[in-house]
């Protein structure tokens, strides 16, 4: 079987940052008073690490965006099939192409140099490259966030921000403790429909809120049963590098690129997909970014027969209860109506298959929030996270924004899997009285990446 060349070979990770660190002491960029808020030598450098089913439209999006010069990429994966949709081609190389020949088109020539890497590490040790995108699967989010925001790198994540609970506080503090700016990829909180109804749930209109239901998706990928056996890591993908954190495992192909989804040793299945923008619009809309709910209560939950690949729950429901009673119910179903708040004088719902925004009485769905009401207001998340980073303000979906909302989904998943009803101290973030609960806050990392 191929084997990848060992991450250990690599500097280690203390070394890298020390080294990173140094490397962007000089600035590299020009202030807008000089050039101009458009001269070339202005623009953002962006770095885009992990460019598969997600990362690939991200960086495009960066693309698009005349303040942004994308000047590397990066993945483990050097190009291939086997992604969301079979017909896409996407790694590093695909990437690295996309990129030359977009910027050839703009200037009508080539020469528009984009460097592809397969370590992260090569990328934020460059000067030159103020942000970086990570769109990676979820169990190196933690640490790329980490070691870019050590070296000095504004940083777009996407959803959900981490792994686990632990990670999130880690990315939180190296964000603040470097001054740095993190957009979240929660892009919800980018679009008018959902902030409309989390305005009118805000502001009462609804009344006093009671219940809460949010929905996840089913999955949406078939992968081997118990039996299942290793596969040849195909070339031009380092298998080692993509565990990275993760248990060593034998390689099969159901386990990388857009399946890692399903798998409890990468991700957080569907809860955190999903449940990432549902029970992300839940805290938006009852105004607890910076907290949580106290209680949280498995209901129910189907897995696949031990022994197959795919290890995350296929459906589940858990509820949870805030401390001013409010109860949120978050289960599988049709992830289109994602979201829905009843209170005592109405009901606001919103969601990927529905025409704006729905509400009880049909009336609410017109009014118009004054402007002093209104919440953080954004119609385009890459937009957002530039406009920060000249402005050095947070952006719509902060660090702990997308911390606190991964929480209610490791939460979640913590009651499925332990089959429990848990007490929760949102401002501890522990659990009160199951350390069996608290020792799944965290997990160990492979190797030396921990």
């Amino acid at each position: 079987m191929q084997t990848a060349s060992p991450s250990s070979a690599a500097p280690s990770r203390r070394r890298f940052i020390k080294a990173a660190s140094a490397a962007v002491a000089a600035p590299y960029f020009v202030p807008p008073s000089v050039f101009g808020a458009t001269a070339p030598s202005n623009r953002i450098t962006i770095g885009c690490i992990g460019v598969g089913n997600k990362g690939f439209p991200i960086m495009e999006s960066f693309l698009n965006d005349p303040r942004a010069q994308v000047v590397a990429v990066c993945d483990v994966n050097r190009g291939s099939h086997g992604y969301r949709d079979e017909k896409q081609f996407l790694g590093r190389e695909p990437a690295r192409e996309r990129v030359e020949s977009f910027y050839a088109s703009k200037t009508g020539r080539g020469g528009q140099r984009c460097d592809a890497y397969n370590d992260f590490r090569e990328v934020l040790a460059r000067g030159d490259i103020q942000a970086v995108t990570v769109c990676t699967p979820d169990h190196w989010h933690a640490p790329i966030t980490v070691a870019a925001a050590d070296g000095g790198k504004d940083i777009y994540c996407e959803k959900p921000l981490s792994l686990t609970i632990n990670d999130g506080k880690r990315m939180v503090d190296a964000v603040r403790r470097n001054q740095r700016v993190l957009q979240t990829g929660s892009h919800e909180r980018s679009s008018p429909v959902s902030r409309q109804a989390c305005e009118l749930v805000r502001n009462g209109y609804i009344g006093r809120v009671k219940r809460v239901l949010t929905q996840v998706g089913e999955h949406n990928k078939v992968g081997p049963g118990p039996g299942w056996q290793p596969m040849s890591v195909p070339d031009g993908f380092d298998y080692d590098m993509w565990l990275g954190p993760a248990p060593m495992a034998p390689y099969h192909k159901d386990r990388c690129l857009y399946r890692f989804r399903f798998n409890y040793d990468y991700s957080g299945g569907q809860v955190t997909n999903f449940g990432a923008h549902s029970l992300d619009m839940a805290q938006w809309g009852l105004g607890r970014d910076g907290s949580g709910p106290v209680e949280v209560e498995y209901v129910d939950a189907e897995f696949l027969p031990e022994g197959s690949l795919f290890n995350a729950a296929t459906h589940t429901t858990f509820r949870c209860r805030y401390e001013d009673g409010v109860e949120l119910t978050c289960k599988t179903g049709d992830p289109a109506v994602y979201v829905e708040f009843e209170g005592e004088e109405g009901r606001v719902a919103t969601g990927y298959g529905l025409d704006g925004v729905q509400t009880e009485p049909a009336s609410l769905a017109a009014v118009e929030i004054p402007a002093e009401d209104q919440l953080y207001v954004s119609d385009d998340h890459v937009g957002d996270f530039l406009d920060c980073v000249r402005s050095r303000r947070d952006p719509a979906a902060p660090v702990e924004v997308g911390h606190r909302s991964a929480t209610v989904c490791h939460l979640g998943n913590i009651a499925i899997r332990l089959k429990a009803n848990l007490r929760w101290d949102p401002a501890a973030e522990s659990f009160l009285g199951n350390e069996e609960a608290n020792a799944m806050l965290d997990r160990p990392a492979r190797g030396d990446w921990g």
